[in-house]
C-alpha cells in the first residue's frame, strides 16, 4: 500500500445542470448533506480514523465542485455508488465552499521570455535517468546553503495538498497540483508562463525531450500528455488503463524516442475499506509509448494472469484476485544492458503473486519482464484490514512493506550496484547483473505501516541518504531523521535524528520524513511532517539550514497561502535555486497550499 495521502481528488470535467443546481433550497441541501455524510462519509473522515482521510474542517476549504467531481467519477466514485445525483450533489455542497479564489492576471507573466534551453535544469525526477537525485549544476554550496532566503511564494487555489513533483528546465519551474492544475513558472520571479488543465491530479514529476521542445507528464487518472515547452499547448493525450482507479505517481522516464511509464493504483486504499466494494482487481503495469505520436508500443503487467472471481466475503461482496504489485516510483534505467528497474508494493487480495514487494527489471525493447527479486513474500493487504468490519481485509493480511523508494544504479569494483530501501526500515545493496542478488543489507529504522523508507533517496559516489519516516500519529515526537549509507558496504556513515517538533501542540505535528531527498554536492536536502525544510552536510549529518514553512505567506501570484506537513515527492535544486512545495490533507497531518523557491539573494 502506498502511503500517498488519501485525498478527495479534483477535475475541471464537471457540467453541472442548471436544475440540479436548483433541486433543493440551501437548508435543504444542507440537512440532506448532513445526513449523508454522516451514514456514509463520518467513519473515514473523522479523528483517529484509521484510513487518514481528511477531516471536515479540510474538506470545507475545497470547491464543492472538487468534491461532487470525486464522487461522481474520482476516486469516492465507488464509495457514492448507492447515491442518486441529488444526494452527491447535496454532500458536496454541505462540505465544500461555493466559489475558488481566482488567479488575478497580474500573477501571469507581462512579457515573453524564450526558453534558456542551456539553463541548469532537474528534470526526469532529478537530472539523470539512474535516480540519483543529485544535482552537479546546483549554483549552491556547502558554505551558501546557510545563508538561503525565501525568493517568493506560489499559493495554489482551492486545494489542500501540494505535493507535486518540481521540475526545473529553461529559466523556468513546472509544477502540478492537487486538482489537476500545471503551472510553468518563471525560475526567478513566480509569476506564470502557462498553466494547463490535466483530468486529474498531478503527483509525478515531468520530462523533458531532448531538444526541449515537449514536455511529457502523466496524472492520477493514468493519463499521459505531450505539451509544448514554451506553451503549454497539447501535443497528444494517452489513457494507459481503463481501470478508474489506475494512476501514475512515478515520473515517466524517456529514452532514445520512448516513454516508460509506471501504472499504479488507489484501489487498495479508501474503497477497499468499503465491505461493498469487490476488492480488488486492478494490477500494476510498465508501459511503453512512442514519444512523438503516443502510441503505446507495449504493456506488461506484472502479474501476468487476470483477475478473477475467488468466492464472497463474510458479507456477500465479490472476491477479485490476484491484484496490485503495482510500481509506484519513477523507473531506473540501465542503458547498458537496455532495462528498466522498479521497486513494488503489495497484492491488495489473494492469491500473493512472486513479484509483489519485489524488484523487477524491464526489457526496453520488449517490455518482456528478465528478472524479478522478491524481498518480502506473501505480503497481501489493503485497507479493509483497518476498519472495523474487515470484510475485504484477506484472511492471512500481511505488513503492507512496499518498495516504493526507485532504486539508484551505481558502480561498485568491477560491477554495478542497486541501493534502494523498503517500508520495513531496510536498505538493500543488490546485484543487478545476477537478478537482484542482495550485496548486503542494513537496516536503518524500524519501519511499519507508515514508517521505513518511502518517497525517495539520493546518491553520491560514495554514500546514499535517506530520510525516514516511520510517522506514529499517537506520538508527534516519534520517527523522522536522515541517515547516509555507504554504497560499497551498506554501513551507516552517519545518522542524524529529527528534531523536536517545533509544532508540537498543533494539530497533525509530527517529526516523521517520509518525503524524497535531494542532493548537492556537500548537501543533502530533507522535508518534514513538521513543515521544515532543511539541509545537512553530507560530509558528518550536521544540520547547517532550517526553514520553517508552518506559516502564511504573501504570494507573488495573490493567493492566500498556509505551509503545512511536507510529504512525498521532495525538493528540486538548480540554477542557484531551491524549490518545494508545502502541506499535506493527510489526516491527521497538516493542510497547505504553498510553493515556494529560495535563493541566497532572497526577494
Amino acid at each position: 500500500m502506498k502511503t500517498t495521502s488519501v485525498i478527495i481528488r479534483y477535475s475541471r470535467r464537471v457540467l453541472i445542470p442548471a436544475v440540479l443546481l436548483c433541486i433543493s433550497g440551501v437548508a435543504a441541501h444542507a440537512q440532506e448533506g448532513a445526513e449523508v455524510f454522516n451514514k456514509l462519509c463520518v467513519n473515514c473522515h473523522k479523528d483517529g480514523s484509521p484510513t487518514q482521510a481528511p477531516l471536515p474542517d479540510v474538506l470545507r476549504k475545497m470547491p464543492w465542485t472538487s468534491i461532487l467531481s470525486a464522487l461522481q467519477e474520482g476516486k469516492m466514485k465507488a464509495i457514492a455508488a448507492g447515491l442518486n445525483d441529488g444526494q452527491r450533489m447535496a454532500v458536496a455542497k454541505f462540505l465544500g465552499t461555493e466559489a475558488t479564489e481566482g488567479m488575478a492576471k497580474s500573477a501571469f507573466c507581462s512579457a515573453p521570455m524564450a526558453l534558456a534551453k542551456n539553463a541548469p535544469s532537474w528534470t526526469s525526477y532529478g537530472v539523470d535517468l539512474t535516480n540519483s537525485r543529485f544535482q552537479p549544476a546546483s549554483g549552491l554550496s556547502a558554505d551558501t546553503v546557510p545563508k538561503l532566503k525565501l525568493k517568493w511564494a506560489f499559493g495554489f487555489p482551492g486545494i489542500t495538498t501540494s505535493f507535486g513533483t518540481p521540475t526545473v528546465y529553461g529559466g523556468r519551474v513546472m509544477v502540478g497540483t492537487a486538482d489537476g492544475n500545471v503551472y510553468s513558472l518563471d525560475q526567478k520571479t513566480g509569476c506564470i508562463r502557462w498553466n494547463f488543465k490535466a483530468s486529474e491530479g498531478v503527483r509525478a514529476g515531468f520530462t523533458i525531450s531532448p531538444d526541449g521542445d515537449t514536455t511529457y507528464l502523466a496524472d492520477l487518472h493514468a493519463y499521459v500528455y505531450a505539451v509544448k515547452t514554451d506553451t503549454g499547448d497539447v501535443i497528444w493525450k494517452q489513457h494507459l488503463d481503463e481501470h478508474p482507479l489506475a494512476i501514475v505517481t512515478g515520473t515517466p522516464k524517456l529514452v532514445d524516442g520512448k516513454l516508460y511509464v509506471p501504472v499504479s493504483a488507489g484501489e487498495e486504499e479508501v474503497v477497499a475499506g468499503d465491505a461493498k466494494y469487490k476488492c480488488c482487481t486492478l494490477r500494476g503495469s510498465m508501459v511503453a509509448l512512442d514519444a512523438k505520436t503516443g502510441k503505446q508500443l507495449w504493456k506488461t503487467y506484472v502479474i501476468p494472469e487476470e483477475p478473477k472471481l475467488l468466492g464472497h466475503t463474510s458479507v456477500g461482496t465479490e472476491m477479485w484476485g490476484p491484484s496490485g504489485s503495482s510500481p509506484w516510483s519513477t523507473p531506473t534505467v540501465d542503458a547498458k544492458k537496455s532495462l528498466l528497474y522498479t521497486g513494488t508494493g503489495v497484492n491488495f487480495r489473494e492469491p500473493a503473486t512472486k513479484f509483489s514487494d519485489s524488484l523487477v527489471a524491464f526489457d526496453m525493447k520488449t517490455g518482456k519482464i528478465v528478472w524479478g527479486h522478491q524481498y518480502l513474500a506473501d505480503d497481501v493487504y489493503n485497507f479493509g484490514c483497518l476498519m472495523e468490519v474487515k470484510a475485504n481485509c484477506p484472511e492471512k493480511k500481511g505488513v503492507n512493506q512496499d518498495i516504493g523508494v526507485s532504486p539508484i544504479l551505481k558502480p561498485l569494483g568491477k560491477g554495478r550496484i542497486l541501493v534502494f530501501g523498503q517500508k520495513n526500515g531496510m536498505v538493500y545493496g543488490v546485484d543487478p547483473d545476477k537478478q537482484g542478488k542482495v550485496i548486503w543489507s542494513t537496516r536503518v529504522s524500524k519501519g511499519g505501516l507508515q514508517g521505513g523508507l518511502i518517497w525517495g533517496s539520493a546518491a553520491d559516489d560514495k554514500n546514499a541518504y535517506y530520510s525516514i519516516s516511520d510517522w506514529d500519529p499517537g506520538n508527534p515526537e516519534a520517527g523522522g531523521g536522515v541517515v547516509a549509507v555507504e554504497i560499497a558496504t551498506g554501513k551507516i556513515v552517519w545518522q542524524t535524528p529529527a528534531p523536536k517538533p517545533a509544532c508540537l501542540g498543533t494539530k497533525g505535528c509530527s517529526a516523521g520524513q517520509p518525503g524524497a531527498v535531494a542532493l548537492i554536492a556537500g548537501v543533502v536536502f530533507a522535508t518534514s511532517l513538521d513543515g521544515h525544510l532543511r539541509g545537512f552536510e553530507t560530509a558528518t549529518g550536521k544540520m547547517i539550514w532550517d526553514f520553517d514553512t508552518l506559516q502564511d505567506f504573501q504570494t507573488v501570484n495573490g493567493v492566500k497561502a498556509r505551509g503545512g506537513s511536507m510529504n512525498g515527492t521532495g525538493p528540486a535544486v538548480a540554477g542557484g535555486m531551491l524549490f518545494s512545495n508545502s502541506g499535506y490533507s493527510r489526516n491527521p497531518v497538516m493542510p497547505g497550499n504553498v510553493f515556494l523557491a529560495f535563493s541566497v539573494d532572497g526577494n
